[in-house]
């Protein structure tokens, strides 16, 4: 038994150490400042699981990457022999396989309220132009010659500010770089309160962002409700025959939420479902992090890609606002476009208290979360966009 303590002791490199503080500090962000607890959390111990020497629950091959067996039969065997541990299982057959992301977007789906992007379909091109980011970063990472063309695009995918579609993309072109690439995504989307506001700032002037807006959306028919996401699904699957899984997931789930028939399943689909799928994609996801994966130049570039990628899109948005007031006579407050990000609701709420602080009778959290719920449909369409581009 001393032997074993000596050991993992003696295995324990300053990698290792760097690492579980890093884990420990994710769990402090999200437990003490709440930035995206059940994300963080569970990314933060998966971190420290794997970088606890002779722990067993994540081995890796010579090659720095999980091990994997081949069939089902040989993985209780190697199960057994202690050759791949439980979050081996997990990525081979949840996230390797693309399963666990694609879920995910069921319940993402019956989350969230088309409401407000239905009642202003404006909203479209501000979730549209807040996809600026993605390319932005994309053309750099790809030019800075660091990167292979696939690594490049999951980089910059980053900009969608919608951590499913980052892993979906980075698992089927580059998932040697999905543990860094997943860790800045679901962290910048955290830090979306701390990001957005400077650019705001920069960008609109004290009046553009005093300017009101009725407080009260259109009312939304039942029937506009039913038809929108299979309308949606039609059209861009037309359009990106490779968004279909995303789509298709993302507009099932929304379906469920509004038949008004199928609450039971919109209920189980929006709490315990993506619930369950979250915490196994985000301890799996940490698991992947370990000292000598992690602790790489290309790891920081990754992070400052995706800074710059978070960055763009959100002047994509706020661009995208004042082009349209340019040709409006009843303005409205460009902030709006900033929440064309797809971090829901976090980039409407920043929107809304900007909003507050500039015009207090201003109430933009609706408004804002008509381009908010539209950057999720964009960002799975650019997410297809790039799937077929480079998926052979």
């Amino acid at each position: 038994m001393f032997g074993l303590y000596e050991m993992a002791f003696g295995s324990l490199t300053w990698g290792n150490i760097i690492m579980i503080l890093l884990g420990g500090l994710m769990i402090y962000l999200g437990v003490v400042k709440d930035f995206e607890p059940l994300l963080l959390v569970s990314i933060g111990f998966g971190m420290i699981l794997v970088n606890i020497p002779l722990g067993g629950l994540m081995i890796y091959s010579p090659d720095g990457f999980p091990a994997e067996s081949t069939t089902l039969g040989q993985l209780l065997q190697d199960i057994g022999d202690g050759k791949v541990g439980l979050l081996n299982v997990l990525f081979a057959y949840g996230i390797k396989t693309e399963i666990i992301p694609l879920l995910i977007f069921v319940g993402l789906g019956a989350l969230i309220d088309f409401s407000p992007t239905i009642a202003r379909p404006i909203s479209f091109f501000f979730g549209a132009t807040a996809q600026l980011g993605v390319f932005v970063a994309f053309s750099i990472a790809y030019a800075s010659g660091l990167f292979t063309v696939n690594e490049a695009a999951c980089i910059g995918i980053i900009g969608g500010s919608d951590g499913p579609p980052t892993v979906y993309l980075t698992v089927a072109l580059a998932p040697q770089i999905l543990g860094p690439v997943a860790l800045a995504a679901y962290s910048y989307m955290a830090l979306v309160p701390i990001i957005q506001p400077p650019i705001i700032r920069l960008l609109t002037t004290k009046k553009e962002r005093a300017i009101y807006m009725k407080p009260q959306v259109r009312e939304v028919s039942k029937l506009e409700l039913v038809l929108f996401p299979i309308i949606i699904f039609i059209v861009a699957v037309l359009f990106v025959p490779k968004c279909a899984p995303i789509i298709g997931m993302l507009m099932f789930g929304n379906l469920l939420r509004v038949t008004g028939v199928t609450d039971r399943l919109a209920q189980s689909a929006s709490t315990v479902f993506i619930d369950v799928l979250t915490f196994l994609l985000a301890l799996t996801v940490g698991g992947l992090m370990t000292a000598e994966a992690f602790l790489r130049p290309q790891t920081l570039a990754i992070i400052g890609l995706a800074a710059v990628a978070f960055v763009f899109s959100t002047v994509g948005g706020l661009l995208g606002a004042k082009l349209v007031n340019l040709f409006l006579k009843e303005k409205i407050n460009p902030m709006i476009g900033a929440a064309g990000v797809s971090a829901v609701p976090m980039a409407a709420r920043v929107v809304q208290k900007m909003g507050q602080k500039a015009n207090p009778r201003n109430f933009l959290l609706m408004h804002a979360m008509g381009p908010n719920t539209a950057g999720v449909i964009g960002t799975a369409v650019v997410t297809g966009i790039l799937y077929g581009m480079l998926v052979k």
